[in-house]
């Protein structure tokens, strides 16, 4: 049985607490809550608020909501505050969170694979309609996004979603959040393995369930069987690659311990392989370590990688077996390196069973709620009756016929999608920005859309694979560091010597190809309104002096400062 503040009998085998009050580990018997964010999970789950949502806020409205559910438990349900429009970047860090509420809310619908039906995202489009003003942004991690909820219309919202087997439950919070699935599981030609089953029954089992909904902090998953490692693997707390064990077969190999953010680690493999059944026992013993071993004392080291970079990787893969699993893993290899570059799955490329899959991109994922409503028409006029999303902002059609494939691509034309983007539109994220998000620092959304159109525009030429990645603060939602180009949104000066918005440049990150983080050049920063200008010289740059097949990643890592700037 395993330890909780209200059972601490059931910790591990009780150790002497000396004076120094530790990490705020259960399992080193540190219940006391050490901050805000642990004494209010400590009061009440966050899980419970729904009922209090249903039965008091959504009747009483926005003002009758505790403060404790407003910022924090709400979150447990997929419910962020949004910013209240007109606040400048520079009051972000300054005023409290109260001056910074709107009385609106995103709202985030939790998409466990990326798989959808076509009445499921028929919808989310009529609800991005009729309840968030036509919002609805695809993320990096497979969700969508609405923003102006109401709270007197999220219980209406709770109940068209889950009518149609979707739901918000632990889309946000210091929970199991959505995990990222291959978007082509169970039908790339290509496939090593398919990880569904094993993400059905890690939702069935844990997701809702209160043994893991209280833990130090997020907790992000990725499961996938492709060859093309399309799941960012590197940078979630825990995930399943799929690999070809000499012996036994196909399953996944195990990495632990990735994470982004302001103190950015890349997952570490424990060597051990995991066959598709075995794969939800081992999720469960691996969060099960977060949960009793995490750090909680402070919110900036309470995500598991600070404990994987502090443990290393001998001792976490012995504690999982020994503690939690009660048995051996089998050792097994890495993964391959994949073999092409852009893993979003967009284009159009035949599936297994003889029909095709056509992915598709908008523009930093920027929908809305007719449009989504469209593509699930458009969808469902053409054969398919299933979608995926990715974790690169895009989207796929399932199932389509060859015959109907122009006609399809067509129809996403006319809706301003496209099957055969530019490297820019192809390649450029943004996180939601200072439209919405209290954090942020610059706007980003129509930053990137400008940006894409700009270098359409100039270098309509350039035909080679690029990330461009754009962030509003530091805390990398739109992965910076492991971009080709990373942009960090900050405050700085002009040429006038005014302080205006802007970003601090990371160059040559990387994920499944030489895995790794941007470099930052000293001192280089540039304007919003720069920016066009910068990527254009730093990539007809790049084309002037790359050797022979040369990524955008190592040229950056071995040009001159002067060639980056």
């Amino acid at each position: 049985m395993a330890a909780t503040p209200e059972n601490p009998a059931a910790a591990a085998p009780r150790r002497k607490v000396s004076r120094h009050r530790g990490e705020g580990q259960w399992a080193a018997g540190h219940f006391t809550p050490l901050n805000g964010n642990e004494q209010f999970k400590k009061d009440d789950d966050g899980l419970n608020v729904r009922t209090r949502i249903e039965t008091i806020y959504s009747k009483r409205g926005f003002d009758s909501i505790d403060p404790n559910d407003l910022r924090g438990r709400m979150r447990w349900w997929g419910l962020y505050t949004q910013r209240k429009p007109g606040i400048d970047g520079g009051k972000t860090a300054i005023l409290e969170p109260e001056e910074l509420d709107d009385k609106y809310f995103m709202l985030r619908v939790r998409i466990d694979g990326g798989r959808l039906t076509t009445d499921q995202l028929r919808v989310i489009g009529e609800i991005s309609q009729e309840f968030a003003r036509g919002t609805a942004d695809l993320t990096d991690r497979q969700n969508v996004q609405y923003h102006w909820i109401r709270i007197e219309d999220v219980p209406e919202i709770w109940n068209r979603l889950e009518a149609v087997g979707l739901s918000t439950t632990e889309a946000c919070g210091d929970t199991p959040r959505t995990i990222l699935g291959s978007p082509v599981a169970g039908i790339a030609e290509d496939e090593i393995i398919d990880g569904t089953s094993a993400i059905d029954e890690i939702h069935r089992l844990y997701i809702g369930n209160k043994e893991f909904s209280n833990l130090p902090r997020k907790f992000k998953t990725a499961i996938s069987g492709s060859p093309l490692l399309d799941v960012a693997h590197e940078i979630n707390d825990i995930a399943f690659v799929g690999v070809d064990h000499p012996e036994h077969g196909p399953g996944f190999d195990l990495w632990v311990g990735g994470g982004l953010s302001t103190n950015p680690k890349i997952g570490v493999r424990l060597g051990a392989w995991v066959p598709l059944d075995e794969v939800p026992d081992v999720w469960a013993g691996v969060i099960g370590i977060f949960r009793d071993y995490g750090y909680r004392r402070l919110r900036t080291r309470a995500r598991l990688k600070f404990l994987v970079a502090d443990w290393g990787q001998e001792k976490f893969r012995q504690v999982l077996e020994d503690e939690y699993l009660k048995r051996k893993l089998v050792d097994g290899p890495a993964p391959a390196q994949p073999v092409q570059r852009w893993r979003d799955h967009v284009g159009v490329h035949r599936q297994n069973d003889g029909l095709f899959y056509v992915g598709f991109a908008p523009r930093v994922g920027r929908v809305d709620g007719t449009t989504l409503t469209k593509i699930a028409e458009l969808a469902q006029a053409h054969g398919s009756g299933r979608l995926r999303t990715t974790v690169e902002q895009k989207m796929i059609v399932l199932d389509v016929e060859e015959s109907r494939i122009d006609s399809l691509v067509e129809g996403l034309e006319a809706l301003g999608l496209t099957a055969k983007p530019s490297p820019f539109r192809r390649g450029t994220m943004a996180c939601t920005g200072i439209e919405y998000c209290k954090l942020a620092i610059v706007e980003t959304k129509q930053r990137g859309i400008t940006l894409i159109d700009e270098l359409e525009r100039r270098i309509p030429e350039f035909d080679e694979p690029i990330t461009i990645n754009i962030n509003g603060c530091p805390n990398a939602c739109a992965r910076i560091q492991v971009a080709d180009i990373g942009l960090k949104g900050q405050l700085v000066l002009n040429d006038q010597g005014e302080q205006v918005e802007g970003f601090q440049v990371h160059l040559g990150g990387a994920l499944g190809l030489e895995a790794g983080f941007g470099r930052k050049v000293r001192g280089l920063k540039v304007t919003s309104e720069e920016l066009p200008d910068y990527v254009e010289r730093v990539l007809t740059r790049f084309q002037q002096e790359r050797e022979d097949g040369e990524r955008f990643a190592t040229w950056a890592t071995r040009a001159s400062e002067e060639a980056l700037s």
